[in-house]
């Protein structure tokens, strides 16, 4: 390819809403562009990059003894009805109705359709073990995209399927599909760590994410781990927690309420009681699914809103406003402002409590009153009726691991793959059944497999990029390398980086020449901003019948023959292959 008729515009600087780094460089570099919010465009040089990563997808998917099928992705609200999931999974599913007033969604996932397609085929337990793969686009419309590629609503992935007849047969699957995780990532420049996590809308009971370890700001979740190799998402990481005083005893010798007078916060509410955040009962009002609920946790700890739905059964959450919480209180007359709130006498609603309320004793809780709480308290104290003990409380680096003991430490992470334990989430509710070698019916044994094309794409770029630029690994770039004539006008360099050039073509290395009649510092900024992993420039030294050859990734810089410099180019895309 020549670079005077390569489809690319690079920009002068970062776009105004590009928040990371993937974002900022592809954009500026050309190779997406935005058509809407969260929707993109693949530029030639992106979809490069995107081809080559389903080609490594491909490769071990089909290594792995997974089949290949393409699936619709406009799909019909019958079969979501069927799963139980089109009112339940929420407003990310995008629906909509056609001229015959049929009700239909875009594709955010597609556990229905391979499952309608398993109970058409797959009749016998002879016909399995099975994995069925596709790469297509998905569309979720996110409440609040961003990151670029990162979190976008529509985006390319690649979704897999397993079909069983055993937990043995998922169990087995489950560790192939890793060890193929494993390897696709290495094999895309990714250093990854699988790290358990929450299932989510997909479900099932057993879930790992393949995190992208990173310091940039574009770590979605924070991952908690240990030497030990446990390792969590934020959203399902579970910790021992170091002693702490929580018997207020010595505080408080009796059960009553007092004055405590502009204490709204916790912080306001310790200092003027003289006491540790760790005897306080903390009372927080979240809307799931459009209800209440009260979450009760040690004041010094967090609650991590995600097990927090689970452990309501919701698919939305978030943390109730100040006029909901005044109208709730109101509801259940109570005439105090939020800061002061408190479970005792609240009715009709879901109250969940930490595992870590079950140690409180004599402890200091709102009341319901403002500028009051109630000191010296025990839970016999308040009243409850009907509670529910989870684990709902986010882990916090220090704490201690649950497999070793030792301290966990914390770092971020960008999710480019996950694999799930289904089981007979969506066989049993959708009559999706085999028959056994005893003639009955009985519901397939699923997995399911992501990857995210286009967010591995994005991450590489996270993990691989300097001040300049893009630093692609070899295996997806979108060229191998860049001869750089320092002058077209330069007959000399011009005949020999066109002879660099050709000669890489025809030993199958994806190259540019840069012709354009541009300023070396022009040319030498693009190819770093592009990232090519190898460039050659043909300049002054051609008066020694050198070259200079450069690494992107390393910016190692070599003076060489020109044959030489195509011959290590030549080899290190062979050893790719």
């Amino acid at each position: 390819m020549k670079m005077s008729k390569l489809f690319v515009q690079t920009l002068r600087e970062f776009p105004s809403d590009a928040e990371v780094v993937s974002h900022k460089m592809l954009a500026r570099a050309g190779y997406i562009r935005k058509l809407t919010s969260g929707v993109y465009n693949y530029l030639p040089l992106m979809w490069r990059v995107l081809r080559k990563v389903e080609t490594i997808v491909r490769d071990e998917m089909d290594k792995a003894g997974a089949q290949e099928l393409l699936m619709p992705f406009v799909q019909p609200k019958e079969l979501w009805v069927e799963s139980g999931r089109w009112e339940a999974y929420g407003k990310e599913l995008m629906r909509l109705k056609d001229r015959h007033n049929r009700e239909m969604c875009l594709g955010p996932t597609h556990e229905e359709i391979i499952t309608a397609i398993a109970r058409d085929g797959l009749k016998s337990y002879k016909q399995m073990p099975v994995n069925l793969y596709q790469i297509q686009s998905k569309f979720r419309d996110e409440v609040r995209p961003r990151f670029g590629l990162l979190r976008g609503r529509e985006f390319i992935m690649k979704d897999a399927y397993s079909f069983g007849t055993s937990q043995e047969d998922l169990d087995k699957e489950y560790k192939n599909m890793w060890e193929a995780y494993t390897r696709i990532f290495k094999r895309c420049g990714l250093d990854t760590k699988a790290v358990q996590s929450d299932s989510g809308a997909i479900g099932g009971s057993v879930s790992h994410e393949f995190m992208v370890i990173t310091d940039t700001d574009a770590g979605e979740n924070d991952v908690f781990y240990c030497e030990c190799d446990y390792s969590a998402n934020s959203n399902h990481a579970v910790s021992n927690l170091p002693e702490a005083v929580v018997d207020g005893e010595k505080y408080f010798n009796e059960c009553k309420i007092i004055d405590t007078p502009n204490t709204h916060s916790i912080e306001q509410l310790c200092e003027y009681l003289n006491i540790p955040s760790t005897i306080i009962l903390k009372t927080l009002v979240y809307i799931v699914d459009k209800n209440p609920v009260l979450a009760l946790i040690r004041a010094d700890k967090t609650v991590e809103e995600t097990k927090l739905m689970n452990a309501v059964g919701g698919m939305e959450i978030r943390i109730a406003t100040s006029p909901e919480i005044e109208e709730l209180m109101q509801n259940n007359g109570f005439n105090a402002v939020p800061g002061f709130i408190g479970p005792k006498g609240f009715k009709d609603i879901t109250i969940i409590a930490d595992n870590t309320v079950k140690d409180l004793k004599n402890f200091v809780v709102g009341i319901n009153e403002t500028d009051k709480h109630m000191v010296g308290a025990n839970l016999s104290d308040l009243e409850l009726g009907e509670i529910k003990y989870e684990d709902i409380r986010l882990v916090e680096a220090g704490e201690l691991c649950p497999e070793c003991g030792k301290p966990l430490k914390v770092t971020r992470g960008i999710e480019v793959g996950n694999i799930f334990q289904l089981g007979t989430k969506y066989s049993k509710p959708m009559n999706a059944v085999y028959l056994d070698k005893d003639g009955k019916s009985k519901p397939y044994i699923m997995g399911c497999y992501g990857i995210g094309i286009s967010r591995t794409a994005a991450a590489a770029v996270e993990a691989h990029h300097d001040d300049w630029g893009i630093k692609w690994p070899l295996a997806i770039a979108p060229y191998h390398a860049i001869i750089v004539p320092v002058s077209t006008k330069d007959e000399t360099q011009m005949s020999v980086a066109t002879k660099m050039y050709e000669e890489l073509l025809a030993n199958g290395v994806e190259a540019v020449l840069d012709d354009r009649d541009e300023r070396p510092g022009v040319k030498f900024k693009d190819a770093d901003l592009i990232g090519f992993p190898f460039r050659v420039t043909a300049g002054k030294t051609l008066q020694e019948g050198n070259v200079e050859f450069v690494i992107r990734e390393t910016g190692e810089k070599i003076t060489m023959k020109p044959e030489e410099a195509v011959q290590r180019i030549i080899e290190a895309v062979k050893n790719i292959k």
